[in-house]
């Protein structure tokens, strides 16, 4: 039988499909394997520095080593350069070692609750002790009450001792509540607010407490119960509080979502899904044409400010001390040429299509969960602001690596145009003269306690990182 004659709109048409479809058995399997993986590591990190600590052990166990350790550097070595536990780089010399780096620079906060310097308080009225706390980056204040919550973090007492504190994931822990109002009671307080309003900035407090201490010459008698299990569990009392980063996270556990188990549900997945698809990339990449370098930054969510965060000098720190092990008597001229040649992607996530909430999506332009990893050539909002655009011939660049190595993508915008919007750390790496093009994975209900995202999408991050980084 003659073959079907192509039409000239199936000729020069568009075609992407789901990866369910167009994926061979094995490798759905090794990408629902790796989903797995994803899980337990979402599952053990839930802050900045649990992400550091386990990225570290696992580097070191890959071969890579403590950059302040090592005197020289050659094609093939294996580093790492940490800051202040929050922020982390992960490279391997290249055989043109100075012919410009290759980036993949995601962020691995995620929108939380932190706890305030002055917290416990005790209300005599109900009888419960509380912890007052201050919103971390762009959260709908309403989707935290009333669910499981864990604290995590580091305090210091007064005489230097840290102490890591982590309870409310473990079976058997007790975990925290921010309670909502009943709605029987609600119909005034609440009800006649906005949405987003529903819930106030001052009202997230954390009930920690209803035992009173039984000490008739104790006026706060819950709170000091409190404290005094505190000073027992950690030798911590309340002065210690001032220096303490102690944040508030959903106490639930990772899940497949779905009867097809298609999907992983999670916090933290904005952005700690580009965080761990490129960090299994670059632990993997041997040998690269260019110096390969992933980044992963703090104090996204928040602006990238700070010296944790992408508008720090870490960037420029790294890359001095990367060539000052590799030549020593390095120029400034030689130092901006570098930047300059460098290739970098910013590693973020972009919103795949809410079913629910289709209106706020230009359907063509948009992501769909299970076609791969989303290429944004620019982000921002009302008119572009605060994006860092893609050039055409650098998304030519990414279209072709992938197409020679079947990386499946998918290229969309953020949402409609005037609809809102959002920014990623491309923009601070731009400014060096590099190529930038931002690359994440669709996520459903981004930024909520319990994010959404296909399990191909993740395989296909992965892959796509893995890719850029072994050129």
């Amino acid at each position: 039988m003659a073959k079907k004659k192509e039409s000239i709109e199936e000729k020069l048409s568009m075609k992407k499909e789901s990866m369910w479809l167009t994926l061979k058995k094995k490798e759905i399997k090794d990408a629902m394997k790796f989903a797995d993986d994803y899980k337990e590591f979402l599952k053990e990190v839930k802050t900045e520095r649990e992400t550091v600590k386990f990225m570290i052990s696992l580097a070191e166990k890959k071969g890579f080593k403590d950059i302040s350790k090592k005197k020289s550097l050659a094609p093939g070595d294996k580093f790492y350069i940490m800051n202040r536990e929050k922020t982390l780089a992960l490279g391997v010399i290249g055989k043109k070692p100075l012919e410009g780096f290759r980036l993949v620079v995601s962020h691995i906060d995620a929108p939380r609750i932190d706890i305030k310097p002055n917290p416990l308080w005790e209300d005599s009225d109900s009888s419960l002790a509380l912890l007052k706390t201050h919103y971390y980056g762009g959260i709908k204040k309403y989707q935290w009450v009333s669910r499981p919550l864990a604290i995590h973090g580091v305090v210091y007492t007064k005489n230097g001792k840290r102490i890591d504190i982590r309870v409310g994931d473990n079976p058997g822990d007790p975990v925290f509540v921010i309670p909502d109002l009943l709605p029987h009671l609600a119909r005034k307080v609440q009800g006649e607010r906005k949405l987003f309003d529903g819930i106030r900035g001052e009202e997230l407090q954390l009930v920690v407490g209803n035992i009173p201490i039984d000490d008739k010459d104790v006026k706060q008698k819950v709170k000091t119960y409190v404290l005094k299990y505190l000073n027992e569990k950690y030798g911590i009392n309340e002065e210690d509080f001032n220096s303490a980063d102690l944040e508030i996270v959903p106490a639930e556990e990772p899940r497949d979502v779905g009867f097809d188990r298609g999907m992983v549900g999670a916090y933290g997945q904005d952005d700690r899904i580009c965080a761990y698809t490129s960090f299994r990339a670059i632990l993997e990449v041997e040998n690269p044409t260019y110096t390969s370098i992933a980044f992963f930054y703090d104090k996204e969510e928040i602006g990238s400010d700070g010296n944790v965060g992408a508008q720090s000098n870490f960037l420029e720190y790294v890359f001095a001390k990367v060539l000052s092990m590799i030549k020593p008597d390095y120029t400034h001229a030689e130092f901006l040429e570098i930047l300059y040649k460098s290739k970098a992607i910013s590693a973020d996530v972009s919103a795949a299509i809410n079913p629910i909430f289709k209106s706020v999506h230009d359907i063509p332009n948009a992501a769909k969960a299970g076609y791969g990893v989303v290429i944004s050539k620019y982000t921002g909002h009302g008119g572009k602001y605060g994006s860092s655009e893609a050039t055409a011939e650098f998304m030519a660049e990414i279209r072709a690596l992938y197409e020679k190595n079947k990386v499946p993508y998918q290229v969309a915008e953020l949402g409609k145009v005037d609809e809102g919007g959002g920014g990623t750390i491309a923009k601070f790496f731009a400014k060096y003269g590099m190529d930038v093009v931002d690359m994440g994975p669709g996520v459903i209900g981004m930024h909520s306690p319990y994010e959404i995202t296909s399990k191909m999408d993740v395989w296909s991050a992965y892959r796509a990182y893995k890719v850029f980084l072994s050129q």
